[in-house]
């Protein structure tokens, strides 16, 4: 009646269980990559569940998993953001932009620090990071709910310790804030060999790198979210930058994580965040 044999009629349904079960399993996969990296794009994703793909012999390119996951509604949102955490306004000597026109080319060349804030169901409380330029590893962090010198002291004292290259001084590139400006801080940093570099406009551009961490902590973390407290953001934090520095990859990085390439130490060519000229 249909134009074709009773065997194949009975084979295309066999085929298309099939197909639904390799969708299901790839969906599957996805639940599983997202649970620690929420928002993970579809084409990273697709890099993630290569490996599986292959391994289980499924034929499913990164269109198809496009398709598959805006069928089920799971492509990623693009989100709105901005929140001002830089307090200029002060008498402190600011230093020179040192990587203005740096090449970089090295792990623990340059560290970039920022702050950013976390809402808390008791108000905003604030995440200071310490970057390897390079290698976009977070090298070190604190966490508080106020903005203290301590803090940045702390997160810079922890990238300090994770170092693992034995360099005489290392450039830490900040704005402008009067924690980074402080002499508490500036003398603080140069005891550990730090050289001093701070942005001289209020571009974010000037500290791309900085800021682009903090989107993807807060935007694919879901640390942008209320957390019910400063202990449990503390938690969540922490998890989050182990999964960042070890699983997440990076575009800047030809689909490396950065702890793999802090490690190869200069194996990566490097690629700016900076805005290209007009």
């Amino acid at each position: 009646m249909f134009g074709i044999s009773k065997q194949a009629y009975y084979k295309r349904i066999e085929s298309d269980k099939v197909k639904v079960q390799q969708r299901e399993f790839v969906l599957n996969e996805v639940d599983k990559i997202r649970k620690e990296m929420p928002h993970t794009g579809t084409r990273k994703l697709y890099h993630h569940l290569l490996p599986t793909l292959i391994q289980n012999d499924i034929k499913m390119g990164r269109d198809a998993l496009f398709d598959l996951l805006r069928y089920n509604r799971l492509l990623v949102k693009k989100t709105k953001r901005f929140h001002i955490t830089t307090d200029s306004k002060h008498f402190y000597y600011t230093s020179p932009n040192r990587i203005k026109d740096l090449e970089i080319n090295h792990s623990e060349q340059v560290f970039v620090s920022d702050i950013t804030y976390i809402n808390t169901d008791k108000g905003h409380a604030y995440l200071a990071l310490v970057t390897d330029a390079y290698s976009k590893t977070i090298m070190g962090w604190s966490f508080d709910d106020n903005m203290k010198v301590s803090m940045v002291k702390e997160a810079l004292t922890m990238a300090h310790k994770n170092c693992i290259f034995e360099h005489a001084s290392v450039i830490h590139h900040s704005d402008r804030g009067k924690q980074y400006c402080c002499p508490d801080y500036t003398g603080f940093a140069a005891n550990k060999g730090f050289i001093m570099s701070t942005t001289q406009q209020s571009d974010p551009y000037e500290n791309a790198i900085a800021e682009r961490i903090n989107g993807i902590l807060k935007y694919e973390f879901g640390l942008r979210k209320k957390i019910a407290s400063v202990e449990i953001a503390r938690k969540i934090i922490k998890q989050a930058v182990e999964i960042y520095n070890n699983q997440r990859l990076h575009w800047s990085l030809d689909l490396k994580t950065p702890q793999m390439v802090h490690n190869s130490y200069n194996q990566q060519q490097y690629k700016s965040y900076k805005r290209k000229a007009a």
